[in-house]
């Protein structure tokens, strides 16, 4: 295990570029995994998944993020490097308060914040309770109504790559979410189809799923809980007309994590739409065009 310096250090490192990991613990006593790197205006990552924690952003992206941000990546309570809470507090009044938390040991006034699938709905969230702390949001391939995003477009997709001849259980209103999920993950891991989902190939998949493994005692606890936890259940697109601050959604073609079509509905007052001919996870081996996305919307915004 890598050793953690105290928490000061991460006031210095924000200011004077250093690289830096720590852990950082909540108001009620949650130890938080956070690593500071790069130059530039304070971004942070708020991961997806609901459990995928912040490495793996870290580790293909990074070379892109920290030349144009001072990346503050963070995995989640429940997730990752970071601990969980001992009365099971995960919901958003609690994620987000964990934010400001860090927010303000760092001394910064606003940051930038930057999500990735599941998260977008924490983004959100964020932005609608603390719209003074952030500077602009950059959503990819963020779902902004996670029951649309699963039975519009990831249902649909797997029944089609399963080739399902009765889909009916599949379309039912008596079917919850999760049993048809649970169906169709195991079917999908079954004949090595799952990956069709989220990867432009099979070897992203590998890849990904390695830079689990590099992490000793992963904590997934949020895991198990996000996709049900009715505070991230809701759908957001309404209240995306009431967050005034500049807004990058990014989405993929062929995402059928999230949804080709999800963007229609969004109503960010400040929003730069940016179609991309990619798959869910671009930061592997098309971070050209994610780097373009951003590149483009700090010129529109003059961020």
């Amino acid at each position: 295990m890598k050793k953690f310096l105290p928490l000061v250090v991460f006031y210095l490192a924000l200011f004077h570029g250093l690289a830096q990991e720590g852990r950082f613990m909540t108001s009620d006593s949650v130890s938080l995994y956070v690593n500071i790197k790069g130059e530039g205006m304070p971004c942070l990552y708020i991961h997806g998944g609901p459990g995928s924690g912040s490495y793996w952003m870290e580790k293909f992206a990074g070379d892109i993020l920290e030349k144009r941000f001072r990346m503050v990546y963070i995995d989640l309570r429940g997730v990752g490097r970071s601990g969980s809470p001992v009365n099971g507090e995960y919901g958003m009044e609690r994620m987000v308060k964990d934010f400001e938390e860090v927010r303000a040991h760092l001394g910064v006034e606003r940051w930038m914040v930057m999500g990735h699938s599941f998260s977008g709905t924490l983004l959100t969230g964020y932005a609608l309770r603390q719209p003074q702390a952030i500077e602009g949001m950059m959503m990819f391939n963020c779902t902004l109504d996670l029951q649309e995003s699963i039975s519009q477009s990831w249902v649909p997709r797997a029944v089609a790559l399963l080739e399902v001849e009765n889909p009916a259980y599949y379309v039912s209103d008596s079917v919850s979410l999760h049993e048809k999920l649970n169906r169709l993950f195991g079917q999908l891991n079954q004949k090595d189809l799952g990956w069709k989902l989220a990867f432009d190939s099979k070897e992203q998949e590998t890849r990904m799923n390695a830079t689990f493994h590099e992490i000793p005692d992963w904590n997934g606890a949020f895991s198990g809980i996000g996709l049900s936890h009715p505070d991230y259940l809701r759908n957001f697109k309404p209240l995306t007309s009431e967050i005034n601050i500049p807004v990058l959604y990014f989405y993929g073609a062929r995402d059928w994590t999230i949804g080709p079509d999800h963007y229609k509905g969004i109503q960010f007052p400040k929003l730069l739409l940016y179609p991309a001919e990619v798959g869910h996870v671009p930061f592997m081996d098309q971070k050209t065009e994610v780097a373009r996305a951003i590149d483009l919307f700090k010129e529109t915004f003059r961020l």
